[in-house]
């Protein structure tokens, strides 16, 4: 079983400008745990966190690629977030490159179908419109109607900039529909599992995997 990575560097204060691990940050590293033999074989070259928070994902996955020769990005809108995960990569000896900006967009058009393993605890929660896309820690989990805003946002950006041969893993729960999220992804050319599940208190989250379908 591989340890959580050291978040030690970060104290109380700093979880009112970001978002804490919770139990979704956890159901990602045991789903990760769990695609251990297929991150191996997939060895990726480039990856990315989209919306980093505290690092500790990230941080967990580079742990299982270990010493390998893959380029890892992260992405942040809020600037604490992404300064909390540079600390959290240097205090578990890992080399990031944290990004400030929204989503992907400061990574487009240079890695387009450049990524290999992408990865995305989006703001899910179900909320008014009107409290989505803030730079602080509201913008980890407003998800806006039916908490799919941010979501339904990024899903066209997936065919853009994954590889060919890469997966796209994405924690939803299931007021955000999941059903209807993988059917929008089979209509861009992708095949869908679920690779882990779980219930948190009233929730059920679940994570998704995505992979281009064969020609």
């Amino acid at each position: 079983m591989l340890p959580t990575p050291d978040l030690s560097h970060l104290k109380r204060q700093d979880y009112e400008y970001i978002y804490e691990p919770a139990e979704d940050t956890f159901l990602f590293l045991d789903a990760f745990e769990d695609e251990v033999p297929f991150l191996k074989e997939l060895q990726p070259t480039i990856s990315l966190e989209v919306g980093s928070g505290s690092g500790c994902v990230t941080a967990f996955v580079g742990k299982i690629l270990g010493e390998s020769n893959c380029l890892k990005f992260c992405t942040d809108i809020n600037p604490r977030a992404a300064r909390a995960t540079q600390g959290t990569a240097k205090q578990n000896q890992l080399s990031v490159d944290v990004i400030e900006t929204h989503l992907t967009d400061a990574l487009l058009p240079r890695l387009e179908r450049q990524i290999d393993l992408m990865y995305f605890n989006p703001p899910y929660v179900l909320t008014p419109s009107e409290e989505v896309g803030s730079h602080s820690v509201e913008a980890a989990w407003a998800g806006g109607i039916d908490g799919r805003e941010v979501i339904d946002e990024f899903l066209p950006y997936v065919k853009r900039l994954l590889s060919a041969k890469g997966a796209f893993y994405l924690v939803v729960v299931n007021e955000n529909k999941p059903d209807d999220i993988r059917e929008i992804m089979k209509q861009d050319g992708f095949n869908s599992s679920v690779v882990k599940t779980r219930l948190a208190g009233r929730e059920r989250l679940l994570i998704l995997k995505f992979v281009r379908a064969s020609p």
